[in-house]
């Protein structure tokens, strides 16, 4: 069986060394460089506290290759399990907290409700007055996703995956309802240079170009791509490094400490309705005043960023949004799985989504988990998800 992988990103090579840990010949090709797009620009989160039962099992199921990730990749990703810390300011919120809490629990999650003032034991510069409740579970952390994108391309290509950067698709080809191959050429070569590939199936692990890519096969994938930021700045007084990375759920802010006495701080301030982005000319800087409210933000709840916090530097990249905020993991038409439209959480659940990919494409469904949430159909149905954890 031979299978043509797309995309560059953790996704994508997660799926390339599933598929050729099941014995099929793979290819993967990335117009760009390996990791460069959605990856490189990932705050690196690792959790299980979401608010849907399929994203909790996402979590769970790749936190067990994440754990093990050195061991069986022979690369550390430098893992921090910091935890992560989710803050309530209404009891609306807090009873969602409750209840999330106890579905997280019940499929095997750690975590915890916990009240404001415990939660100060746990970031120890949080004002708790604004809150309610907070949730906590201490198996959460960070990673760094540049390494987990080495760590996988050095075993695909152990496992004889041909890996083709600087590389683009520019047509899929169907033979009645399947897909039966694609056009491939180096990127900025001429139309001379296109190479007719034949494959039994194709992986669209596209990102924020996965819509593009779906429509060379005539389907359309509700993905956008959407511009989001982060600031890395200097926080007066510094933010342990112990401190869990701390979402003040109904604004949108966040903040973690990095390394070296720096934090990452961020946040989505706008609307639902921003703009889609061209993946391939937005502006990947940081709008300094978006950085100065992201910090603002994070100083109404967190004693950590005073009038001295210092802005240091920042990057945008683009998370590849659904409506519901949840991917499309599928068999689309026959010869082409989608797995794509994380919104945001593509690197965390980047090892069971490979799994699930390779499991589509070798027998037709997967054990993994139930996916049938994430068909992509579920829109046109009106059986769409609800993540209330989505910052």
């Amino acid at each position: 069986m031979d299978a043509l992988v797309v995309g560059g990103g953790v996704v994508g090579l997660s799926a390339a060394y599933a598929l050729a840990d099941r014995g099929v010949d793979v290819t993967l090709v990335e117009k760009g460089s390996l990791g460069n797009a959605s990856t490189a620009r990932s705050a690196g989160g690792i959790r299980s506290q979401f608010s849907t039962r399929v994203n909790v099992e996402l979590s769970l199921a790749s936190k067990a290759v994440w754990n093990a990730f050195e061991e069986r990749f022979g690369v550390d990703i430098g893992l921090r399990k910091n935890g992560y810390l989710f803050l309530a300011r209404s009891e609306e919120t807090a009873e969602r907290f409750r209840e999330n809490v106890e579905m997280q629990r019940e499929l095997g999650a750690g975590s915890e409700l916990l009240t404001p003032e415990e939660a100060t034991e746990h970031c120890p510069g949080l004002d708790p007055d604004p809150f309610v409740a907070a949730t906590y579970n201490p198996d959460d952390g960070i990673a760094d996703p540049n390494l987990a994108v080495q760590g996988y391309a050095e075993a695909a290509r152990e496992r004889g995956v041909e890996i083709l950067t600087k590389t683009a698709v520019t047509d899929l080809h169907r033979q009645g309802d399947r897909v039966v191959g694609a056009d491939v050429r180096a990127v900025g070569a001429g139309g001379e240079g296109t190479e007719r590939r034949e494959v039994d199936c194709v992986v669209n692990a596209a990102g924020a170009w996965a819509a593009t890519l779906g429509e060379m096969a005539g389907v359309d994938l509700p993905i956008a791509p959407r511009r989001r930021q982060i600031a890395v700045v200097d926080p007066t007084p510094p933010v342990p490094e112990s401190v869990p990375l701390t979402i003040d759920l109904e604004t949108g802010s966040y903040f973690r400490p990095e390394r070296d006495g720096v934090a990452l701080v961020g946040g989505h301030f706008e609307t639902d309705a921003d703009p889609d982005q061209d993946p391939d000319a937005y502006d990947e800087g940081m709008d300094v005043e978006w950085a100065a409210r992201a910090v603002e933000h994070a100083a109404e709840y967190a004693e950590y960023f005073g009038l001295d916090t210092r802005i240091q530097r920042g990057w945008a990249g683009l998370y590849a949004v659904t409506p519901d905020h949840h991917p499309v993991v599928e068999e689309t038409i026959p010869g082409l799985v989608t797995v794509a439209g994380f919104s945001g959480h593509g690197f965390q659940h980047a090892p069971a989504s490979g799994r699930i990919a390779a499991d589509l494409v070798v027998d037709g469904e997967t054990d993994l988990l139930d996916v049938s949430p994430l068909a992509g159909d579920r829109f046109e149905r009106g059986d769409t998800l609800t993540e209330r954890s989505v910052a």
